[in-house]
């Protein structure tokens, strides 16, 4: 069976997407049913706050639905599609939608304050820019990515077993 793994991530992709679809219709859906019958609300707040999800799943989409030689899934499988469980920016953006489902129904519990909960995800992605700057910062020069690198130069402390080896010649001994 020829491209047996890439069969298998096409499969894995369609159901995920098709999922998220199918949830992300339904949560909408119950969502604006609710705010008509029971409890009034911005409609322009749910736009302007929903359209992010909504954007970065047509981009999931895009980018993971399996393509085949001809219309309906039933020919040759050209591309598997990226891989929708992958780590790194696709796992984020799925955070997002999700964040976004989690949202809606708080809102419909606790009302216009859940939407600040979406506050969230811009303060998460600071904190992952702010780590990935630190962890870089050591591989730059002149940068020092922790203030106990200075304090281990090599004149420091040494012990006498170090002190007799410099004196017989051998090799300082470096801290770092």
């Amino acid at each position: 069976m020829a491209n047996k793994a890439a069969k298998q991530l096409a499969r894995a992709n369609t159901a995920t997407l098709n999922r998220a679809h199918i949830t992300t219709l339904a949560l909408h859906t119950l969502f604006i049913l609710y705010r008509l019958l029971y409890r009034s609300g911005s409609w322009s707040k749910y736009a302007a706050l929903s359209l992010p999800s909504l954007v970065v799943e047509i981009y999931l989409e895009r980018l993971g639905r399996p393509k085949y030689s001809s219309p309906g899934g039933d020919g040759v499988l050209v591309s598997a599609g990226e891989d929708m469980e992958a780590k790194g920016v696709t796992e984020y953006m799925w955070d997002i939608v999700y964040v976004t489902w989690g949202v809606l129904g708080l809102v419909g519990v606790v009302g216009e304050w859940g939407w600040w909960v979406l506050a969230i995800v811009p303060i998460y992605a600071v904190y992952l820019a702010v780590g990935m700057y630190r962890g870089m910062s050591g591989l730059m020069p002149g940068m020092s990515s922790s203030p106990s690198a200075a304090a281990a130069a090599p004149d420091g402390p040494r012990s006498n077993r170090q002190k007799k080896a410099e004196k017989k010649g051998g090799q300082k001994a470096r801290y770092n």
